[in-house]
């Protein structure tokens, strides 16, 4: 499985930078742009009813 890193995310983003301050809030901001990542890739990878599925269980 590939690693990954705060590089992907932004890349993956469009984002040059935070739009957030202070660490509490940037690390809000990153969990759900982490977050969504992996929806996107559980999302390409399983389908979107086998991972509605697997969210029910």
């Amino acid at each position: 499985m590939a690693q990954l890193d705060f590089g992907t995310i932004k890349a993956w983003m469009g984002a040059s930078h935070f739009k957030t301050r202070r660490l509490k809030n940037v690390a809000c901001e990153i969990s759900f742009q982490v977050l969504a990542y992996n929806l996107t890739r559980a999302i390409a990878i399983l389908g979107v009813r086998p991972l509605i599925a697997a969210m029910r269980a």
